[in-house]
């Protein structure tokens, strides 16, 4: 009887090894092939027991898309007319946000729309998470796109630091061209309305607004996107950022613009900020106001 028990005991210890020996081989292989911070990333997802899983899925999507098809005009498309490219990313962006169900895709219009009450801190990370999962995994995608396709591979955000250690001249760019994004945003989506067909005019003024901050705020890369400075820098340099500079450019300017671009519209709408309501204000309201006693 002990004979078989050891026999037994003996091949169930081979096998437990050569299993741990395969998923040790696995973990390497997935390790190599995982971009930095992926994981956790991911892990995001189901914060509140999966009650944003949507919200996170939207990012997740419209940001697959929106690098994809905002980031081959001029590489992949247009490479040689400048107007193919501009009318690309225009259709890029439309596309990318109606197939991606109207996600925010930037974590800094993220901020704005907590400071101004349209989600919750716990909606907006998540959100913010879910974009920053889709830009880790769209730029080695589209590269291994490229290779297999033989096309040119895609650029991406950056900025030199050299004479500019600290990112101060960078983040001043990335800064004012976040908070006319913002402005942009509100004038379109939440002042005007062009009627039947206002989700197409909007998107695309939306695009062509972008397409125009892309080319007159050029030291940053530009990104006017916090994700995208640094899912491309993980993916180009295969860890995350270590000078304060990136991180001064891509995540603190474009979110104090974020809430700079907030305070403006709670000021000309009346809305409030972080749940406070500002002393100065609102100037529709008053603008509405002199209309009617005016007639």
């Amino acid at each position: 009887l002990c004979l078989p028990a050891l026999f037994v005991l003996l091949l169930t210890g081979i096998m437990i090894m050569v299993l741990f020996t395969l998923l040790s081989s696995l973990f390497k292989q997935a390790y190599d092939i995982t971009p930095p911070g992926l994981v956790t990333c991911l892990a995001c997802a189901y914060i509140g027991s999966g009650r944003y899983f949507a919200a996170y899925r939207h990012e997740f999507i419209g940001t697959l898309l929106m690098i994809g098809f905002t980031f081959s005009p001029g590489k992949w498309i247009g490479q040689d007319a400048l107007m193919v490219a501009w009318i690309a990313h225009v259709c890029g962006v439309v596309a990318s946000d109606k197939l991606g169900g109207g996600p925010h895709v930037n974590p800094a219009v993220t901020v704005s729309m907590y400071a101004l009450g349209k989600c919750s801190y716990t909606e907006g990370f998540v959100r913010i998470m879910g974009a920053m999962a889709g830009g880790l995994v769209a730029f080695p995608l589209y590269s291994v796109l490229a290779d297999n396709l033989g096309l040119t591979q895609l650029g991406g955000p950056e900025f030199s630091s050299k004479g500019d250690e600290d990112g101060v001249a960078a983040g001043f760019s990335e800064f004012w061209a976040t908070t006319l994004l913002m402005i942009m945003i509100y004038v379109l989506n939440w002042e005007l309305n062009f009627g039947k067909y206002h989700y197409w005019i909007k998107q695309t003024l939306t695009a062509l607004g972008i397409r125009y901050l892309i080319e007159t705020f050029p030291l940053a890369g530009p990104a006017i996107n916090p994700m995208l400075g640094t899912t491309w820098y993980i993916f180009a340099n295969g860890a995350f950022p270590d000078e304060i500079g990136h991180y001064f450019t891509y995540w603190v300017c474009p979110f104090a613009a974020a809430v700079f671009a907030s305070c403006l519209y709670a000021v000309y709408a009346g809305s409030t900020v972080f749940g406070q309501k500002l002393p100065l204000g609102p100037v529709k309201g008053d603008a509405v106001s002199s209309s009617k006693k005016n007639k």
